[in-house]
């Protein structure tokens, strides 16, 4: 049967949708892909590099993307798994290929990492735990490019209450108000703090300005009766304790 020629004065169309076809993963790929959940299943974590673990959480949020050079780019740029998941969301977006979607699983990452360990943390008794203490600060402040100060307050039975994050400023500085800490600890009911923070240099070695700080909020919060356990200062894979260096 012959075609029925277009109606005069009337465009020739199709229901179907005009969509441009996206692009494919390499053929192959998903093979790929699968002989890598197997081995992450069957072998554990331990048995994946750095950027293969980064290429298997990016081809979740971009399954139409090999997302291997992505991956290897990304380790490129921030040198370690921790310095991509720690990278901001600006930095990463910033990667070619990394998109809206590789940024929120990174960072979604990154979140579910440190609300795991801060959970084993809320109700403990944070001097008998100082460990996991260090752990999750080398983890949540270990790869900031600024400085941030963090105070971690307690109740009389040293129980951690909270864990917040007072102030952000530049790579060699963030600005510290005692009266706002002792503030922060009155609305708690803390009896008792740690303190906080990081040198983006790698460094943890404490500077003046640090040590004027510390001994300003000793004197400042003590005189509220309120007890500054210790000072951490995060560098780049290693810590200083106040406490330990009796430096207060």
């Amino acid at each position: 049967m012959s075609k029925a020629p277009p109606i005069a004065g009337m465009a020739e169309f199709s229901f179907l949708p005009d969509l441009a076809p996206e692009p494919v993963a390499a053929i192959g790929s998903e093979g790929h892909r699968t002989r890598m959940r197997q081995r992450l299943l069957k072998a554990g974590p331990d048995a994946l590099a750095d950027y293969e673990m980064l290429e298997m959480i990016l081809f979740i949020a971009l399954p139409r993307r090999d997302t291997k050079p992505l991956a290897k780019e990304l380790i490129a740029r921030f040198r370690t798994f921790g310095g991509v998941i720690s990278a901001t969301a600006h930095e990463l977006r910033s990667v070619d290929g990394v998109g809206e979607a590789g940024t929120a699983a990174l960072k979604l990452v990154q979140a579910a990492s440190l609300r795991m360990m801060r959970q084993d943390l809320i109700g403990q008794p944070v001097l008998s735990t100082f460990d996991k203490l260090t752990d999750y600060l080398m983890a949540a402040m270990g790869h900031e490019r600024v400085e941030q100060f963090r105070v971690l307050f307690m109740d009389s039975r040293n129980r951690l209450l909270a864990d917040e994050v007072q102030n952000t400023g530049t790579i060699n500085h963030a600005p510290v108000y005692p009266r706002e800490v002792v503030r922060r600890c009155l609305e708690l009911h803390a009896t008792a703090v740690i303190l906080a923070h990081n040198h983006p240099s790698g460094d943890p070695a404490p500077s003046r300005a640090d040590l004027a700080m510390t001994a300003e909020l000793v004197r400042v919060t003590e005189a509220m009766g309120i007890a500054v356990h210790d000072h951490i200062v995060i560098g780049r894979g290693k810590w200083l304790s106040f406490r330990s260096e009796k430096l207060m």
